[in-house]
């Protein structure tokens, strides 16, 4: 022991004060929730932290590039959602006063599809999807979470079941009318904290061979689309088997992230109506079983880590929702005993 002794040097501190240096400069959370850097200027003047001159030449295609897409672009586009949500609204309403049949269901596709079809026209959106054949009739299907845009792009090509929190204003008044039309799991407020209850009333929906395939995106928050986040284990504890779903958006073309912390829900919907269009491509995984020797948090890693190599994605372990809270002492616990060991002399 004797030999292992020594005088205290400088150097012992430099790996601490290096982690700590660069958490403070850059971590790998904290980006994840505001709009993603890009590496070249898209004219968009709310990708800039603030006006820098460079040119004149520059200056007037911003001005041309401002006038073009409020002057024209977002008139035409306000058309369409006003067109698209009125089409929304009625038709659920119509469908809504049918009975639980073959052809309510029917009836509520075809509408569904059209419906959400005239609101991505709104936005210009231009959505590659690739492997079709993975698309399910039914089960779960989990998706990496960027806007409440995802919904609509996603229901586009196929028609989803809904679970998530009942909102109020307008978000509310869309889950009121998508609900006239066919199940969805909305929950309150007070009803997140017993996950029993959440979980029962999903195994309810997937058990049922006639309702849609639900859609859920388990990191609980939106991330700006350059990373996946942790994925919540509820969603894997109600079935062995999940179909992945990884969207990425083109970021040169508008930002589709939702900062909720920072706007609301319309102001959100007016950035991406001044965009110059929706860009994203989807991809349809296969499905993905649960192993004998898997527990549902290894299985929401694994089925993670498919939907961020497939697109693209930093595939992170933090908790999303520390966007809107402190960190917990237990996540503080694991690296201080990690660097104790480094520096424990037993």
């Amino acid at each position: 022991m004797t030999d292992l002794k020594r005088e205290f040097h400088i150097s012992d501190i430099m790996y601490f004060a290096k982690c700590g240096a660069e958490a403070v400069i850059e971590d790998d959370v904290t980006k994840r929730f505001t709009a993603e850097e890009l590496r070249t200027w898209n004219f968009l003047t709310r990708t800039t932290h603030g006006h820098q001159f460079i040119s004149a030449r520059l200056t007037g295609l911003w001005v041309l590039g401002g006038i073009f897409r409020y002057c024209l672009l977002l008139p035409y586009r306000v058309v369409l959602l006003s067109v698209g949500l009125i089409w929304l609204f009625v038709s659920t309403a119509v469908v809504g006063c049918m009975g639980d049949s073959p052809m309510k269901r029917k009836v509520n596709q075809y509408i569904s599809l059209m419906a959400h079809r005239i609101l991505t026209r709104a936005c210009s959106a231009v959505v590659t999807y690739h492997d079709r054949e993975n698309m399910t009739k039914n089960g779960i299907v989990v998706a990496n979470h960027t806007s409440p845009i995802d919904v609509i792009v996603l229901s586009c090509d196929n028609c989803y079941a809904m679970v998530g929190q009942r909102h109020s204003g307008f978000l509310g008044m869309v889950q009121s009318a998508l609900a006239r039309a066919t199940h969805h799991v909305w929950f309150e407020r007070s009803e997140v904290k017993d996950r029993h209850l959440v979980a029962q009333r999903l195994k309810e929906h997937v058990t049922n061979k006639n309702k849609l395939p639900i859609l859920i995106f388990p990191e609980g928050t939106c991330i700006n689309n350059t990373s996946v986040m942790m994925f919540k284990k509820g969603s894997f504890e109600v079935s062995d088997t999940v179909y992945p779903v990884a969207i990425k958006y083109d970021a040169r073309f508008g930002d589709a992230f939702w900062n909720s912390s920072k706007m609301g829900m319309v102001r959100h919907v007016l950035d991406i109506l001044t965009s110059w269009a929706l860009v994203a491509e989807v991809w349809y995984l296969p499905p993905v079983t649960r192993k004998k020797d898997e527990n549902a948090v290894q299985f929401a890693n694994r089925v993670k880590k498919e939907i961020a190599r497939k697109g693209g994605l930093v595939d992170l372990e933090w908790d999303g929702q520390l966007k809107r809270m402190k960190a917990k002492d237990s996540w503080k616990s694991k690296p201080q005993e990690d660097f104790s060991k480094i520096i424990k002399v037993d």
